[in-house]
C-alpha cells in the first residue's frame, strides 16, 4: 500500500554500567562518561534519528552509529540487523534514559513508509523540528536546528531530493550519494520546520511518482 509506514524493530540491546577503559579509550568517551548502552536495528536511518533524539532527552553522546553493508536483509546474523548504536552517559540511569528515548522515537516517530503498492520502494522523508548533537554535528549546524531527513534507492532519492530542493527553502547541508552502505541515497536539508515540511512532502510525492512510472516517459530501449 502506498504510503504505509514501515515498522523498525529493535533487535538487541545491552547496558555496560562500568565500561572498561580500553573500550572507552577506542570508542572515544571522555573522562566522565563510564556507561554505555548499545543497540541494533532491522533500519539504519531511523535509527540514526532515534538516537540524535536520545541527546535531547537524556544526558548522554553518541560514540558509535554505523550502517552495516547491504541492509537488514542481507545481515550476516539474525541480530546484526542494519544499524549499530552506542550511548555513553555518566551512570546507567542517563544511558537507560537515552535509550528509552531511541526506542520510543523508533516505534512512534520515525519510519520509512512504501512509495508503491507492492512494497518494493520505499522512501524516509522526515522532519526532525529541532535537532539534537548527533545530527547537528553531521551537518555542522547548531542545536536546535530543524532538519529534513530524505532517504530512499539511488534514481529515486536523486529526482526526490531535485524536488525537495526546489519546493521549499533548504539547504542542501549533507549529502549521500549512492551508493551508501545500504545501496540507498539522500540528504539533511535544514532550514524553517515548515519548509523542511514541505521539503519532505515534495520528496515523498516524487518518489511515488517515480515507483508509479519508473521509466517516465523517455523513450527506453530494453534490447
Amino acid at each position: 500500500m502506498i504510503h504505509e509506514r514501515i515498522q523498525t524493530k529493535v533487535l538487541s540491546c545491552r547496558i555496560l554500567p562500568n565500561a572498561d577503559a580500553a573500550l572507552l579509550e577506542q570508542l572515544g568517551a571522555d573522562s566522565r562518561e563510564r556507561s554505555l548502552g548499545i543497540f541494533t536495528t532491522d533500519c539504519d536511518d531511523v535509527s540514526y534519528a532515534a538516537i540524535d533524539e536520545a541527546t535531547k532527552k537524556a544526558d548522554v553522546r553518541v560514540l558509535y552509529a554505523r550502517s552495516m553493508y547491504a541492509g537488514a536483509s542481507n545481515a550476516s546474523t539474525s541480530l546484526a540487523g542494519e544499524f549499530i548504536g552506542i550511548l555513553a552517559g555518566p551512570d546507567p540511569e542517563q544511558v537507560q534514559a537515552g535509550l528509552d528515548a531511541a526506542f520510543d522515537y523508533i516505534q512512534n516517530d520515525a519510519a520509512f513508509y512504501s512509495a508503491d503498492e507492492a512494497g518494493g520502494v520505499v522512501y524516509f522523508a522526515h522532519t526532525i523540528s529541532r535537532s539534537g548533537t548527533y545530527l547537528s554535528a553531521q551537518a555542522e549546524v547548531p542545536p536546535g536546528t530543524a532538519m529534513a531527513y530524505l532517504i530512499a534507492p539511488p534514481l529515486e532519492a536523486t529526482v526526490g531530493l531535485d524536488a525537495a530542493l526546489k519546493a521549499a527553502d533548504v539547504e542542501l547541508k549533507v549529502y549521500y550519494g549512492p551508493p551508501s552502505e545500504t545501496n540507498f541515497a539522500g540528504a539533511l536539508l535544514t532550514g524553517s520546520q515548515s519548509a523542511c515540511r514541505a521539503a519532505c512532502e515534495a520528496f515523498a510525492e516524487e518518489v511515488c511518482r517515480v515507483a508509479a512510472q519508473p521509466l517516465g516517459k523517455e523513450t527506453i530501449h530494453n534490447e
